[in-house]
């Protein structure tokens, strides 16, 4: 396969230092990309605020800039099956997954912000009549500049597609850098977004060492803004960076999100959707309802369910139609794994599924991991409490709905939940009462461009997608014009000159 570089500028970079990209279903090298030097970091930085200052982008009306975005949903789709098949090889996600979700999504993003830029850009006018002042407020929203999006491994082109949406449609330029992992889809993109026209210096893709690239794009006084997806650990350290120079900045960090199920539940139901909760993209996901709360009058008969079912998840190569799970993205993240069932065994939980790494010898170049159930967790557990990243669900009944709910909170993250439930007016009332971003009602993971995605607590702040996504990657101007009527403001007389 052909060797990738940055993108900057409007062309692609090679540096001096190179980076392997791996195949995570057999643990083969794929291709090398060349990582962008501090210099090159710089580049970027000052291409895309010369784009933004001075270059053509600016002054584009709303309808040329959504003409460039639907050109770019378009060209997506026209790839869709070269893309699906390059994420799938590059971060093990299985192929079903990429092409009929990952990829159609991305292009889908693209298009809503597109189509919805002349009633995001409304201008709102506000007039005062007092007894000391007539005014006209108007609020405008602007870009905010030039805008570095670090985006995460676990779902390579479609969060990056997210955030390159709501930032270009606002009109901003954009840094964007993806892990290091699985930059080939995000290069692959930039291809096709210097091919519809968009102009030099407007997106510029850096692949570079993670920490210190994020030190200098936070820090850099010509970056005005900051939207990263990750872990918390390098979370905190981008808060820590970007407040030297004050940046605006989202953060969208960790979860251990839960499911209840409760008594009236549909079971059958409930437990699909609980499987596709933690197993989906190997658990490899912020919003995995990793803690699964059961009612206990149908704790058993769900608990039975749920692992036969789970026990006929077939693992496989990612390119294969019949795979559900791949591999994890990396030796160090089935490590990672590994290491969490080793303290599920010293806290004497209960492994009733999984919890191991699979014996099959057509799996064992890759880093596969059999999906797991542990049972009788409790919320002063470590796996209640940390973030797994894993194909990995806790099991644990409730006495009552309360205890649920209390359950459910009892984590310092708050990113996401879903609820089990044929009463729908009851399960609303209690997805009121659970501390997390997004709650789902007898469904899990359903994301729309229309609606905002962002958690509480640990799990961050900022909004993406929907129209307060999109007013995240803008700012709100307000311009006051004075309409006093047959004499001057007030201000005039204010020391009698």
């Amino acid at each position: 396969m052909q060797e990738y570089s940055s993108f900057i500028n409007g062309e692609f970079k090679k540096g001096k230092e190179k980076k392997e990209i791996i195949n995570p279903s057999n643990g083969e090298v794929i291709t090398s990309v060349f990582l962008a030097s501090p210099e090159d970091i710089d580049y970027a930085v000052k291409s895309a605020r010369l784009a933004f200052e001075k270059g053509p982008w600016p002054e584009f009306s709303l309808a040329q800039r959504k003409d460039i975005l639907i050109k770019l949903s378009k060209a997506i789709l026209a790839k869709a099956k070269e893309l699906a098949e390059l994420e799938s090889l590059n971060a093990g996600k299985p192929i079903k997954e990429t092409t009929f979700m990952d990829i159609p999504s991305s292009a889908a993003s693209f298009r809503y912000f597109a189509s919805n830029l002349e009633n995001f850009f409304q201008t709102e006018e506000i007039n005062i009549n007092s007894q000391i002042a007539q005014a006209k407020g108007e609020l405008i929203r602007e870009p905010r500049g030039v805008v570095a999006l670090i985006s995460p491994w676990n779902y390579p082109l479609l969060i990056a597609s997210w955030k390159l949406a709501q930032s270009l449609a606002a009109g901003n330029t954009v840094i964007l850098k993806p892990s290091t992992l699985t930059p080939l889809t995000v290069l692959e993109l930039a291809k096709i977004a210097s091919k519809v026209g968009l102009p030099k210096g407007v997106l510029n893709v850096l692949v570079a060492k993670g920490e210190e690239t994020g030190k200098v794009l936070c820090t850099h006084k010509n970056v005005d803004m900051i939207s990263f997806t990750g872990s918390n650990p390098i979370g905190k350290k981008i808060i820590e960076s970007s407040a030297k120079n004050i940046k605006k900045t989202i953060m969208e960090l960790g979860g251990k999100s839960a499911s209840l199920v409760l008594e009236d539940a549909d079971i059958d139901s409930a437990v699909n959707g609980c499987l596709c909760s933690v197993f989906l993209n190997q658990g490899q996901m912020c919003t995995a309802t990793s803690r699964i709360i059961i009612d206990e009058k149908i704790y058993r008969q769900f608990v039975e369910k749920l692992k036969e079912r789970t026990e006929k998840i077939k693992l496989g190569a990612p390119l294969d139609f019949q795979t559900q799970i791949g591999p994890l993205i990396s030796k160090a993240q089935r490590d990672k794994v590994v290491s969490f069932m080793n303290k599920a065994k010293q806290e004497g939980l209960n492994i009733i599924s999984g919890g191991k790494i699979p014996e099959d010898k057509d799996l064992e170049g890759g880093f596969f991991f059999e999906p797991t159930l542990v049972e009788a967790v409790s919320p002063d557990s470590t796996l209640w409490q940390e973030e797994i990243f894993g194909p990995v669900a806790t099991l644990t009944k409730a006495a009552s709905t309360e205890e649920a709910i209390s359950f459910a909170n009892s984590s310092e993250f708050g990113l996401a939940a879903s609820v089990w439930s044929k009463d729908k007016e009851k399960a609303a009332r209690i997805a009121k009462k659970i501390s997390a971003g997004a709650i789902w009602i007898n469904t899990y993971g359903m994301f729309f461009d229309q609606l905002p995605f962002g958690g509480f607590k640990k799990s961050g702040f900022g909004k993406e997608l929907g129209k307060a996504g999109f007013f995240e990657y803008t700012r709100l101007k307000n311009i006051i014009t004075d309409q006093s009527k047959e004499a001057k403001p007030l201000v005039s007389y204010w020391y009698g000159f």
